[in-house]
């Protein structure tokens, strides 16, 4: 299968639509440009959001051995934990707004199976890309067919709305070489303070990716760069999200570490991005130069830089009200609106 190019044979006729409600023109602002989007995605001018899943990939790290950031590696694996027990801040958000929620553990350090929580098996995480390769090629095809495999079951279940979060500590490190090899972001701008590096913890993050980069180079090759430097979890939501394009899907992206795999997504087919809605600007300064390289408008801005798919659940109710707007809301005929005072 190849991602559909999105049809604009129909934009004219969503926008003459859209311009027929019962509001001045553009009056919704954002809300008609989302109801733009969905529309075209889905091919009609009564778009529905079905069966909204937010799916949680986890995994860790060989770089975070070397002190990249300021908690240990047991934490992913307790995290796994927490969200399988409903106590992290995405259970309640998915909860609260009726999100579909499914947890994969994409290689972790924890090698316990957890109730809840589906297993990749793929090994107590990636290797220290200082050192050598993050993974292999036959690990990230696994990962890129495991993504793939969970989005197919999911539309199987008549979900037409996909989300991804993410959880991994050190997955700042992978995303800051990603964004910095498939983009024009400087290394430092997107090196950032993670889940809470201070000044030296910062400035050791930064010395050690520059050694990595010094080591096996500013990679452009997209999968190539997923092999050196990614994560089993930043691998895996790759292959989900170009997958979700090919089967038509809305694919919403979360935060720094959901849009360097959305960056790499893109740059491997450039056909995925029209089917990829960015949900907020998290607080990094990176993330924000990133969405700008790739000229893209985030939905929400309320200083987050959590990840967890949090900024995804909290974007549901507006993508949700942008398609009814376009689905319920009067026309100006429907209505016997005059649209203008008489001459």
């Amino acid at each position: 299968m190849t991602i559909r190019t999105v049809s604009e044979d129909m934009r004219i006729n969503i926008q003459t639509e859209i311009d027929e409600k019962t509001k001045p023109l553009g009056s919704l602002g954002r809300l008609e440009e989302l109801a733009m989007q969905i529309a075209l995605i889905q091919g009609t001018l009564k778009p529905q959001i079905k069966r909204p899943t937010l799916v949680i990939m986890a995994g860790d790290h060989g770089i975070a051995r070397l002190g990249v950031s300021p908690y240990p590696q047991s934490v992913t694996g307790a995290m796994v934990q927490n969200f399988a027990m409903g106590g992290a801040a995405i259970n309640v958000f998915t909860k609260q707004l009726g999100w579909q929620l499914e947890l994969i553990n994409c290689g972790t350090l924890e090698k316990n199976e957890i109730d809840g929580v589906y297993s990749l098996n793929m090994g107590p995480g990636t290797a220290n890309f200082l050192e050598q390769e993050a993974m292999s090629a036959t690990e990230l095809q696994k990962c890129f067919h495991a993504g793939e495999g969970r989005v197919r079951l999911h539309a199987d279940l008549d979900c037409n709305t996909i989300g991804f979060g993410e959880m991994g500590i050190g997955n700042t490190s992978s995303a800051a070489l990603l964004i910095h090899c498939l983009s024009s972001v400087p290394l430092e701008v997107a090196v950032g303070r993670g889940a809470g590096c201070n000044d030296e913890q910062l400035d050791l993050k930064l010395k050690v990716l520059t050694k990595a980069l010094e080591r096996h180079g500013r990679i452009t090759d997209p999968m190539k760069a997923l092999q050196t430097y990614g994560g089993f979890e930043i691998a895996c939501m790759t292959g989900a999200m170009l997958e979700a394009g090919r089967l038509g899907m809305i694919a919403l992206v979360d935060g720094l570490i959901g849009t360097s795999a959305a960056l790499a997504a893109i740059r491997i087919d450039p056909r995925i991005k029209p089917y990829m809605i960015f949900a907020h600007q998290s607080q990094v300064v990176g993330h924000k130069e990133l969405l700008n390289e790739l000229d893209v408008k985030p939905i929400l801005h309320l200083s987050m830089r959590l990840g967890e798919g949090t900024g995804v659940a909290l974007a549901l109710p507006i993508l949700q009200c942008a398609a009814a707007m376009l689905c319920e809301m009067a026309t100006f005929a429907s209505a016997s609106v005059a649209k203008k005072l008489p001459s």
